[in-house]
């Protein structure tokens, strides 16, 4: 009976521990593209605007690239404070 109840509480751990990385992969993938998506857009629809076809859109994507880091900086550093 207690081997029953050691190995449940073993397997769900590794089960929460599975599910976390798996939440933690799909926030990376949307911290990820949606700043790239949002700033890449309004880059393009600035240059066609303005009239400076690659300019804007290099901007939103370097800006992008920014926020990003910014983002995946503090989720690493939040993870790595709890343990």
């Amino acid at each position: 009976m207690w081997h029953y109840v050691i190995f449940t509480m073993d397997k769900n751990t590794e089960n929460n521990k599975s599910w976390s990385a798996i939440k933690f992969a799909w926030e990376l993938g949307y911290s990820i593209v949606i700043p790239l998506a949002v700033f890449a857009l309004l880059g393009r629809l600035l240059d066609k605007k303005m009239g400076t076809p690659p300019l804007a859109l290099l901007s939103g994507i370097l800006l992008s690239v920014i926020a990003t880091s910014y983002i995946v900086y503090k989720k690493t550093a939040e993870i790595i404070s709890k343990k």
